[in-house]
């Protein structure tokens, strides 16, 4: 991963607070040309320091009620790279992590109601080869959801 500089940092902690933001406002902020800001935030991308953006759509909003966090156990860890290609298929399933601990991998996942999450952990989760096991965890409320903070130094 390549260094960033404070330059950088202050444009990341501006953008993870508000991604729509102008950069005319970035700009401004950081008391550098819109240009200058426009070159930084593309060479960020490139860089793979910024990762993506986007719009977050609430799942509810879409009639996915339950989140869900499903520890899978494998027959061998080599088998993970197998088990997410199989897991790229099914649509409810957004995270997916290679884990240490009581499961060789997390996902994270959304169905519509119980009945469609049963269908998901016995139909489709514990059919993939190389699966042995799941414990499911029901999500009651997400409390907190934000980006890591980026610190830097006033300029």
């Amino acid at each position: 991963m390549e260094k960033i500089d404070n330059l950088d940092k202050k444009i990341l902690s501006i953008l993870s607070k508000n991604a729509r933001i102008p950069f005319k406002d970035v700009a401004a902020e950081c008391n550098v040309s819109r240009a200058a800001i426009h070159q930084r935030v593309q060479h960020l991308v490139e860089a793979g320091v910024i990762t993506g953006s986007g719009f977050d759509v609430n799942p509810k909003s879409l009639g996915y009620s339950t989140c869900t966090y499903v520890g899978i156990t494998l027959e061998k860890g080599s088998m993970y790279k197998d088990v997410v290609e199989e897991l790229q298929h099914i649509p409810e399933v957004v995270e997916c992590h290679f884990t240490t601990g009581p499961y060789t991998m997390m996902v994270k996942l959304y169905a519509r109601d119980n009945e469609q999450l049963m269908d998901l952990l016995n139909g489709k989760l514990q059919g993939i080869h190389g699966v042995t096991s799941t414990e499911t965890l029901i999500s009651l409320e997400q409390s907190i959801k934000r980006e890591i903070p980026v610190h830097f130094e006033k300029l």
